[in-house]
């Protein structure tokens, strides 16, 4: 991966010609955090929050942003994704929500990209519905754990 795969020999922008590559079953795993103050939390933890279910809606706008990742990145093919799983973990300890998100297809480019926007706009949309009451929360670490699939095969973090 010595190239940048999105620029053509004279160093133009372009989208990336999949069409002789193999299609196999891709997955990508992502991972993001959120942090905030234990009330914001808490009320999250307790279903309480006048908005709803804030994690019940984070997960639909995670899925949703995941099949309109090619709208959203310039060069990203539209993809026929196969499956979406977004997972968040409240940790009271560090005031805190870790989210993890699995993203599938069969094709012929793989899905981390849409799995990276998934954690995104989950996490966006948790502090949506939270900063009202917590404008200092906090996104990070959001990066790709693992992919398999393609000729580059399996990557761990």
């Amino acid at each position: 991966m010595s190239e940048l795969t999105h620029f053509n020999e004279q160093g133009k922008a372009h989208m990336v010609d999949v069409g002789e590559k193999s299609e196999t079953h891709r997955i990508a795993i992502c991972e993001g955090t959120i942090t905030m103050k234990a009330e914001t939390l808490e009320k999250i933890l307790q279903g309480d929050h006048k908005k709803g279910d804030v994690l019940g809606i984070a997960r639909i706008a995670g899925i949703m942003a995941s099949k309109r990742t090619a709208d959203l990145i310039p060069l990203c093919h539209p993809l026929m994704l196969t499956h979406v799983d977004l997972d968040f973990i409240p940790d009271t300890k560090n005031n805190s929500i870790y989210c993890t998100c699995q993203v599938e297809t069969r094709g012929q480019t793989g899905v981390e990209m849409e799995a990276l926007t998934a954690i995104q706009v989950a996490l966006l949309t948790i502090y949506d519905m939270c900063k009202a009451v917590d404008r200092g929360m906090t996104m990070g670490n959001i990066r790709l754990i693992e992919k398999k699939g393609g000729k580059s095969g399996h990557w761990q973090a």
